[in-house]
């Protein structure tokens, strides 16, 4: 595949994620005249549709471009690292760390304030990350793609159980639990995002410049030793990249469903397998695909809402089945 080629891919991803951008500002329950919206936006006024444009759409779309992007990247960057095209984000026990970090807070303080049990959501995701990390480490062993699998799953289904039992326990924390864990972008103003941007642009960071390594690591591990790769440096760093990512990307708003699968998927069908140019992608790809599910969700019922969460696992089940059917073709 040719450079032209993924540059116009990446083009195309470019205006794709603008023209939606546009269309998240200027599309929502309430009815506002197109031209009013981006009057607003130029002319900023004191009146109640000004303030929903600029107080509640312009930080929603915002904040859909910081998580859509985090997570695609951490689902790219978890695929290539596992060599795995069906591992998620998920995988990592990320979002079970972040759900119990998140009801333990409610139960305990009682405060049921989205700032406030956001930190706790992505100290969970973070502890939890790094318990899958040394359990599939093990004692002086390394972290293999196959091990660290096995070590989400498990660290999944405990934290998962004692999430269960917290919230039959406890009423106010259920309530709470139940609207975060939906994936809502909806309330969602500016200071959430300036509070996950810098965790996320540092894990963006992070996943470009381990791009080569990785691309070198896909051939095998002896390969990409012989190559001059650290292995068990790039490693644990794309494992704190994913971390970063996930982690403050679920603790915005909550676990988003497929978003680390599919555009993966779609980045490498696009561009081929090389993560120097997938990852851009995906950077771009995310966004879109989550900022295209909020601006459905609002539509589908409207006046009334469904969260975008809903949406992208409407959306994922089946891109899902066909990666899995795919696979099973190409095994044959």
């Amino acid at each position: 595949m040719t450079t032209a080629v993924r540059v116009a891919w990446l083009a195309a991803a470019l205006s794709l994620t603008l023209l939606l951008c546009a269309l998240s500002i200027s599309i929502g329950s309430r009815s506002i005249a197109v031209l009013d919206v981006w009057g607003f936006l130029l002319r900023p006024e004191e009146t109640a549709e000004a303030a929903v444009v600029t107080q509640l759409r312009v930080p929603r779309t915002l904040i859909a471009v910081v998580v859509g992007a985090a997570l695609a990247v951490a689902g790219s960057l978890m695929q290539s690292l596992t060599r795995n095209p069906l591992a998620d984000p998920g995988i990592l026990g990320i979002n079970a760390g972040a759900s119990l970090a998140v009801v333990i807070a409610v139960a305990v303080t009682g405060i049921a304030s989205i700032m406030f049990y956001m930190w706790f959501a992505f100290l969970g995701a973070a502890a939890a990350a790094v318990g899958v990390y040394l359990l599939g480490s093990g004692r002086r062993r390394t972290a293999t793609p196959a091990r660290l699998a096995l070590a989400g799953v498990a660290i999944t289904a405990a934290l998962t159980a004692l999430v269960q039992t917290i919230i039959l326990t406890n009423q106010e924390a259920f309530n709470e639990f139940r609207f975060w864990t939906a994936g809502s972008l909806e309330g969602r103003g500016l200071e959430i995002t300036g509070a996950a941007a810098p965790f996320v642009a540092a894990g963006l960071l992070l996943a470009l410049l381990l791009a080569p390594a990785l691309n070198a690591l896909a051939l095998g591990e002896q390969t990409g030793a012989a190559l001059g790769v650290r292995v068990r440096r790039t490693r644990a760093l794309t494992f704190l990249a994913v971390t970063l990512l996930c982690g403050a990307g679920t603790a915005a708003v909550g676990p988003i469903a497929f978003v680390g699968l599919g555009v993966p998927f779609l980045a490498r069908a696009a561009v081929g397998p090389d993560q120097r140019w997938s990852v851009p992608l995906c950077l771009l790809l995310g966004p879109a695909m989550l900022l295209a599910a909020d601006v459905a969700g609002r539509v589908v019922i409207a006046p009334q809402e469904v969260q975008a969460g809903i949406i992208t696992a409407l959306v994922g089940a089946p891109l899902f089945i066909t990666i899995v059917r795919r696979r099973r073709i190409e095994a044959l």
